[in-house]
């Protein structure tokens, strides 16, 4: 069977094997007392690639995610990072190594109490030499870049929750990192809004070269946006697929999978 493409990836052109692996991560576990949430979780991201973490609920989606932006360490298993071992490396070379990617975290988590342009110019004026005029033009090209250049001077509640994801991801750039983690950037917007977003995921891919890890369970997203994907399942408590979410949803016989993909619901 021949896997539907989504009209939006048209011209999409995902990295290769070959291309240099960002992440690699091996055996990893992750236990909290006598739970196990995953263990065996093993996988690599390519320089470049939009690559989606997905699963059901409760199948430990985020603290993967907490684990790959050094939040928390594994039970077991190891990470490397842009070529440096997240786990091992401490002091100046960890603060230096977690400069180079950027987050948003779920609902944005912006400074209520600050504009749009001043949660952007934050980590410039925290982490950057750069005059103040100079940390103004970056912050205010970030926000241009996601659509909100005429909302530099509003406050997070004054906006909408899909202009606050885009600001978020606009504050996620500002120092320009090679990679770029979203967690739930769909989560509790209208569709329109959340087609919006995926176009930008998009547009950063292929326009900036920028490598994308994303923690979603949106299938519509998952399916225009990524390029591979892994599948956590609670029951297994591990990996249960990997590989292009258009493929798997065309020939995948695992059935858990095929429920995901096809949004077949659970037997009574």
């Amino acid at each position: 069977m021949v896997p539907d493409v989504p009209p939006a990836r048209a011209g999409r052109v995902a990295p290769g094997p070959d291309a240099p692996k960002v992440i690699e991560a091996k055996g990893l576990a992750m236990r909290f007392g006598s739970n196990t949430v995953f263990e065996n979780v093993s996988f690599e991201v390519r320089a470049g690639e939009v690559f989606v973490i997905l699963g059901g609920s409760g199948c430990g989606k985020s603290t993967l995610l907490a684990l790959l932006i050094g939040l928390r360490r594994p039970s077991a298993g190891s990470i490397t990072v842009l070529g440096e071992d997240l786990i091992a490396t401490g002091g100046r070379a960890r603060r230096l190594l977690l400069r180079r990617f950027g987050v948003m975290f779920q609902q944005g988590a912006l400074f209520g109490s600050m504009t749009l342009l001043e949660n952007v110019a934050l980590p410039l004026a925290s982490f950057t030499s750069l005059p103040a005029e100079a940390i103004d033009l970056v912050a205010r090209a970030k926000l241009g870049m996601v659509g909100l250049g005429d909302a530099v001077h509003k406050l997070p509640s004054e906006i909408s929750g899909g202009m606050v994801k885009r600001a978020a991801i606009a504050r996620a750039m500002a120092l320009d990192p090679p990679l770029l983690f979203l967690d739930e950037p769909s989560a509790g917007l209208d569709p329109i809004t959340s087609a919006g977003l995926d176009q930008l995921i998009l547009a950063l891919a292929n326009e900036l070269g920028i490598t994308l890890v994303i923690v979603t369970h949106e299938l519509d997203s998952i399916l225009t946006v990524a390029d591979r994907v892994i599948m956590l399942d609670k029951a297994a408590r591990g990996v249960i697929a990997q590989g292009d979410p258009r493929v798997l949803r065309a020939t995948s016989t695992e059935p858990t999978v095929r429920a995901f993909f096809n949004r077949i619901p659970a037997a009574a």
